[in-house]
């Protein structure tokens, strides 16, 4: 009983710990978001003050998603370390608990935030990333300084024509390209045409492209409002070549992984994706084991700057080390069951270890 007690207290320290980080990074986030915004898009006539608010807001999920294991670090650090200047650790093991039944509320805590970032907070990332994209593209003109984020090219081949595609920002699942380029070849590989539109629309059986700036080696360019461009791309082909993991949701990419096999897509990126969401949960469970073994020693007035130091270099490297490994994922170096899952497990392992060499000895 005392146990159990005991545990919804510190579990209740923990999620109001959580709950003031969180408000307090959602608004330094919102605040230099804002302001990044504000500098990069203030020049277009289309975005007024409640237009960059909506558009951070928007972007709001994705960087708090991103943030949540350097949140859930600082979380189990400030937690245990104001239970031990209160000495409620010490008064604890002196009843006989042992440190993993203490710390039992706190990684709970962490897979509790890490289940809800993964079923909550990424579907609405997807969306607002999805709605945010849109946005900033309906309001880009001709003027407007070109994203250096360029999305793959495609290239389709019909009969007699070789037409390599890229654009700078894709909308509506892939159909939608804002600052499109077609670059067409001859038989004989050389360029025959070069096509500049500020976006073109996959319908069936065409790309439309709206203000085209055409050009032909030792030629004029000539400008026209509509241009039509045949295709054999489907549909379905282009959404699932060009789907950006970050605007898909944790439910639907299960089904986009399965979609584009059947197209013979690569999925590594998407496969990586969904793994990662998967083991998050665990990684924040990692997080909080590397808190507590920087955390526990106790000390009644100062902590060890060194101590708390080594922790954040440690959560540090690990979420670069995940990141990498995540990169290494999407571009197929390494399986992505192995990028997601490996680093995670490493860290489990390692922050059990120390604790028990800790504690037990």
């Amino acid at each position: 009983m005392m146990i159990t007690t005991l545990g919804r207290y510190f579990f209740r320290r923990y999620a109001l710990t959580m709950l003031w980080f969180l408000t307090g990074v959602v608004a330094i986030i919102f605040l230099i978001d804002f302001s990044e915004n504000s500098g990069r898009l203030a020049g277009r006539g289309f975005f007024s003050v409640w237009g960059l608010l909506w558009l951070t807001a928007l972007r709001l999920p994705l960087i708090l998603q991103q943030t949540i294991p350097f949140i859930t670090l600082f979380v189990g650090m400030t937690t245990l370390i104001a239970l031990n200047r209160k000495s409620e650790l010490v008064v604890a093991r002196a009843a006989g608990i042992s440190v993993w039944q203490f710390m039992t509320p706190f990684l709970f805590g962490a897979l509790l935030v890490g289940l809800a970032t993964t079923l909550l907070v990424n579907p609405l990332a997807a969306w607002g990333q999805r709605q945010a994209l849109f946005i900033e593209a309906s309001s880009r003109d001709s003027d407007s300084p070109k994203s250096a984020n360029a999305v793959p090219w495609l290239r389709q081949i019909s009969g007699n024509t070789d037409v390599v595609i890229g654009a700078q920002t894709v909308l509506e699942d892939g159909t939608f390209l804002v600052d499109a380029t077609l670059i067409h070849f001859d038989s004989d590989g050389r360029i025959i045409l070069r096509q500049d539109a500020q976006s073109a629309k996959l319908e069936h059986g065409y790309w439309l492209l709206t203000e085209v700036t055409e050009t032909r080696p030792g030629e004029i360019p000539t400008r026209l409002a509509t241009a039509k461009v045949s295709t054999n791309l489907k549909q379905e082909f282009v959404q699932e070549r060009l789907a950006q993991p970050e605007t898909v949701a944790f439910y639907d990419l299960s089904e986009k992984i399965a979609v584009a096999k059947s197209f013979g897509v690569s999925t590594k990126a998407l496969e990586t994706q969904f793994h990662s969401l998967l083991s998050l949960p665990f990684l924040l469970v990692a997080m909080t084991l590397i808190a507590a073994t920087v955390s526990l020693k106790f000390s009644r007035f100062n902590q060890s700057r060194s101590a708390i130091l080594g922790g954040i270099l440690s959560g540090f490297v690990l979420y670069v080390v995940t990141v990498l490994v995540k990169a290494f994922g999407s571009s197929g170096v390494v399986p992505p069951f192995v990028a997601a899952w490996v680093p995670v497990v490493v860290a489990l392992a390692v922050g059990a270890t120390i604790l028990l060499h800790q504690e037990d000895g």
